[in-house]
């Protein structure tokens, strides 16, 4: 949402006031398309951007367009080898395969075949603490590397960077605050099974146990509540502080181990506070 965010607000699609309706689900392409554990939101887009919203982004992804989406996402760093040796690259389809509303709205919030690293998110987050320029990560501390490619204006990492610390004051990533430092940042939670795969899997189950004479009463259990289990969502959680003139950027990725704002902000702070 922090790459999404950037090109709607470059492409004057919306502003931090705009409104939206409140609801627990976007319809793309005929699917629902619901936001975490089926919550209602909307409002202003700082306050959908605050919690998270799917039902807010994912139509504003569709908004503003592959083409866009993707050029932004490659401006952050996407489908670029990273400046780490042996770092993994950080992908997204190309915008000719970015096929349908779904797909394209799926794409804005991170889902669908978004691959990223805790490397890519952090350097998004650390190209919004520096002023729209992304850095160019290097272990070599007494040659850094020189300033990167400008993703996005001044104008507009400087509004991102106010969505980020509102995240942080009063949405998702509130665990991550610091007394007497404002901190910027983002969630996130990356389902890794959907509710439509689970019932799949569980009409298989049950029609190869019905064919047994047993029962599908296991399947069906295994399957329930898949969307609210730990284990089925990555957390992640990247942030930058002081957010004003920022000295450390973080990017925490706990596999399998439920929402962001859970797990992931909590050890972000962590290192924050260290750092500082």
């Amino acid at each position: 949402k922090m790459v999404t965010v950037s090109g709607v607000l470059q492409a004057g699609i919306a502003t931090p006031h705009s409104s939206y309706p409140y609801g627990t689900y976007a319809t793309l392409d005929g699917v629902k398309l619901s936001n975490a554990n089926g919550e209602e939101c909307g409002g202003t887009l700082e306050l959908a951007f605050a919690v998270s919203c799917n039902s807010v982004f994912a139509p504003l992804g569709v908004k503003l367009g592959a083409d866009r989406l993707v050029a932004m996402a490659e401006g952050y760093g996407f489908n670029h080898e990273p400046s780490i040796p042996g770092a993994a690259e950080s992908t997204l389809p190309a915008a000719a395969q970015i096929q349908g509303e779904l797909d394209l709205g799926s794409t804005a919030i991170g889902q669908g075949q978004v691959l990223a690293s805790a490397l890519e998110m952090v350097t998004v987050a650390a190209t919004i603490g520096d002023g729209g320029r992304r850095p160019q990560p290097t272990f070599a501390l007494e040659s850094p590397a020189g300033p990167g490619p400008v993703v996005t204006s001044a104008s507009v990492a400087s509004t991102v960077r106010k969505l980020m610390i509102a995240v942080v004051r009063e949405g998702t990533g509130t665990s991550a605050a610091i007394p007497g430092v404002t901190v910027a940042g983002k969630t996130g939670t990356a389902e890794l099974k959907t509710a439509s795969t689970c019932s799949s899997a569980g009409e298989e189950a049950s029609a190869k146990e019905g064919e047994a004479g047993g029962s599908s009463s296991e399947s069906s259990e295994a399957c329930k509540g898949a969307s609210s289990e730990a284990s089925n969502t990555d957390a992640w959680f990247a942030a930058f502080a002081p957010a004003l003139h920022p000295r450390i950027a973080v990017g925490v990725l706990l596999v399998k181990d439920g929402a962001g704002g859970a797990t992931a902000t909590p050890v972000a702070r962590q290192v924050l506070e260290a750092g500082l």
